[in-house]
């Protein structure tokens, strides 16, 4: 597998600890029908399960409509190629598994189960993933050593009616057959006259060697190179699997081979390519250095001597990564979609074109964002970002259509216009955005004080926010104490972090200055602003904000959301014009709702309320949302009557006065906003859809709609999101992990809220 590569840096304390804190693992299972009555479980097992059950005992093929069976894939591994790291064995390889599980879902809504085998028996592994055919609606196959893996593909492919495929080869293949359809556009090449050297003759290096041959590159004009050099015709020691791949040609080294070459595909190990067999390939020539981690040769060695490259590798930190993560959801997606009994060539091919075509097409601006610089089809952008949305729908449907032009589909789509809509709506936007929001935050980053740095959870976060890249963390605390926290946690060079002691700071004086002249006139003695500069962590570290000395705060974890906010307020001011409020996200698996305000005001005017709509909805937008604002209510449209109604009816009609862009509608209850069969009792209402946009009445409705959704749904929640204020800050809840602060701090570096 080419996986996500990066200059990240983390401990490894730190990565047991992502594995194992809320539940140990990744995954989880949760039951997508209601089991909360003896009906409902009499309807799910015994009795009512026996009705489905003859159904398909009738008709195999209605398992795809009672079962999870077509939107289900199992990756399997036996963990004898993990990750570039060997031979480590089955058990070893459940959390990349897991992770493989994962991204399937987070990338396409497929849902995915890690199977690990404890033998490196071929004949074992296919006997036993044969027998799973009834299960699964298609068979990921992951890290298992070449060449054994070739023999279980095929044999499994032949074997099994379901889709199989092995996506360390083929994954890696048609990621880069994409990325070498645009460099070869670029150059002016045809496949049918370039000369392709490959180094690397594993699992992933025969595929993509097969798979570009299948495209048009001619089979003579490939030379392809193992540990021992080229493998040429009448080679001794050559397995059939090299051998289907040589060539006459009394070249016998790689640097014998490049020269001359227009394409260099690596898969092999760090270091093989050097600079001087890169000055000997062709004109403009195409390198793919895909070693992972490490390249063959890097970007800037080889445009060193080569500035008229196009270079790809394996790693985010480069431009044009080859990510298989670009690839096998979608195509697994696709294959699903109409219950493929394989994925073939043709399929493989249309996902090739898809993605080639993709990164031809116009980028969208939240994609170009993400990169922190407008990009466009050329050398440095020939393969699409991971995290571009549209991948789902264009790929997913090239593939969909690849299987039943090749008659291996057992069901039609007759509509494409309609399933790449449907494909657009079984993800989350807020998913996709908050990716682009992280890599926006890398590539801008920001100084954010972290105010209540002795706190493991705070400090944890901290150590993320440096060790991932989106900034340096300012932590507020006793310097040894925070220390000392720094070593438990596994850093190793706690020296290196900027730790402010307000004990101790040389900034004290010029903050009590500052502080003494805001509040001097609002009742504060100038002891008492030094007690509070040097005493109150959270004016302490608004003050290093205030001051330029941060660009961001967040705290909340230690004190009440309204006491921090409090102790915030006497540093820093609203945005001018600009009313605070706070916003909690609830994220489903294909919804976002943004519940505002649930944090500061407790009566709001109908003003109130109309400024926080719309400053609400522009969150929305950022985060990939067309708004939708329902003013939420106990009534709706005035039955019942109430004495509480006016402010919301005059928030509407200052809406209604100042058009704001966005569909808004109210007094509403929640019923009439969310639920589409409440909603068609009313036809004149001017929301097209349920609401995204919920703005509650008043602080005490909000804050408990917030916390008892946080409580009890189960769902991902974000927030409070504090807004308005001059500075960006954030308040996490009492109750908040390591991931919600970072998740905030984030926010905050990236200018999303605040």
């Amino acid at each position: 597998m080419v996986a996500e590569e990066s200059n990240v840096r983390f401990t490894e304390r730190e990565a047991l600890f992502y594995h194992s804190t809320i539940r140990p693992g990744k995954i989880e299972i949760i039951a997508s029908k209601p089991m909360a009555t003896q009906r409902d479980l009499s309807l799910a097992y015994s009795p009512g399960v026996a009705v489905p059950v003859q159904a398909i005992a009738d008709n195999p093929g209605c398992a795809y409509d009672y079962t999870a069976k077509g939107n289900l894939v199992a990756v399997i591994s036996n963990g004898t190629a993990i990750l570039g790291m060997g031979n480590l064995g089955a058990l070893a390889s459940k959390p990349v598994m897991e992770g493989k599980a994962v991204l399937f879902k987070r990338f396409a809504d497929v849902d995915s189960i890690d199977i690990e085998l404890a033998t490196e028996d071929p004949d074992a592994i296919i006997a036993a993933v044969a027998l799973m055919e009834p299960s699964f609606g298609g068979i990921n196959l992951e890290d298992i050593k070449a060449p054994e893996c070739f023999v279980i593909e095929q044999a499994l492919r032949e074997r099994m009616h379901i889709p199989v495929m092995h996506d360390d080869q083929h994954g890696t293949a048609i990621i880069a057959a994409a990325g070498l359809v645009n460099a070869c556009l670029i150059t002016g090449r045809s496949f049918d006259t370039v000369k392709v050297v490959v180094n690397g003759a594993g699992a992933s290096a025969i595929a993509c060697t097969s798979l570009i041959k299948s495209m048009g590159v001619r089979h003579d004009n490939v030379i392809m190179c193992d540990s021992k050099g080229v493998i040429y015709r009448g080679r001794a020691g050559v397995d059939q699997f090299k051998s289907a791949h040589a060539i006459d040609t009394d070249k016998r080294t790689l640097a014998e081979a490049v020269v001359g070459a227009d394409i260099f595909l690596g898969l092999s190990v760090a270091g093989a390519m050097t600079q001087d067999m890169v000055r000997s390939m062709a004109p403009q020539p195409i390198i793919f250095a895909m070693a992972n981690p490490d390249p063959e040769i890097t970007p800037p060695d080889a445009m060193a001597v080569r500035p008229d490259a196009i270079v790809a590798t394996g790693r985010s930190d480069y431009p044009n990564q080859v990510n298989n993560v670009l690839g096998f959801p979608f195509i697994f997606r696709g294959a699903l979609d109409v219950r493929a009994t394989a994925i073939n060539e043709e399929m493989k091919i249309a996902a090739a074109k898809a993605i080639a075509e993709l990164a031809r097409e116009q980028v969208p601006e939240e994609v170009a964002a993400a990169y922190g610089k407008a990009q466009q089809f050329g050398r440095d952008y020939i393969i699409p970002a991971p995290f571009d949305p549209r991948l789902m729908e264009v790929v997913s449907s090239a593939v969909a259509r690849a299987a039943m032009d090749s008659g291996v589909a057992q069901k039609a789509i007759d509509d494409f216009d309609a399933y790449r809509m449907s494909l657009k709506a079984r993800l989350n936007p807020t998913t996709s955005v908050l990716t682009q929001v992280y890599a926006d935050a890398q590539q801008n980053p920001k100084r954010i004080v972290f105010a209540e740095a002795e706190e493991d959870v705070i400090l944890r976060a901290a150590i993320q926010f440096r060790d991932f890249g989106y900034g340096t963390p300012i932590l507020v605390g006793r310097t040894q104490a925070v220390r000392d926290k720094l070593v438990e946690l596994g850093v190793g060079d706690p020296d290196s972090y900027e730790i402010q002691n307000s004990a101790t700071s040389e900034l004290v004086p010029a903050m009590v200055a500052y502080l003494y002249e805001r509040l001097q006139r609002r009742g504060y003695m100038e002891r008492d602003v030094r007690r509070m500069v040097n005493q109150d962590r959270n004016v302490f570290a608004s003050l290093l904000v205030a001051l330029g000395h941060g660009d961001a705060m967040i705290s909340g974890l230690t004190r009440p959301f309204a006491q921090t906010m409090k102790e915030v307020m006497l540093v820093l001011d609203p945005k001018p014009g600009h009313l605070p409020f706070g916003i909690h996200l609830m994220i489903g698996k294909n919804y976002t709702v943004f519940l505002a305000d649930t944090t500061i005001n407790e009566r709001p005017t109908a003003e109130d309320l109309a400024h926080i709509a719309t400053e609400t909805a522009a969150v929305a937008r950022r985060l990939g949302h067309e708004p939708r604002v329902a003013f939420l209510s106990y009534s709706t449209f005035g039955n019942p009557p109430g004495r509480w109604l006016d402010n919301i009816r005059e928030a509407v009609a200052l809406l209604d006065a100042r058009q704001p862009g966005f569909e808004y509608e109210g007094d509403m209850a929640p019923d009439a906003a969310l639920n589409p069969k409440v909603m068609a009792n009313y036809p004149f209402s001017r929301l097209s859809a349920p609401a995204n946009v919920l703005i509650m009445p008043g602080l005490q409705s909000a804050n408990i709609s917030a916390k008892l959704l946080r409580e009890l749904a189960g769902n991902a929640t974000i927030g409070p999101m504090l807004i308005g204020m001059e500075k960006p800050v954030q308040i996490a809840p009492m109750t908040a992990i390591a991931p919600d602060i970072l998740t905030l701090a984030v926010l905050a570096a990236a200018g999303v809220v605040g």
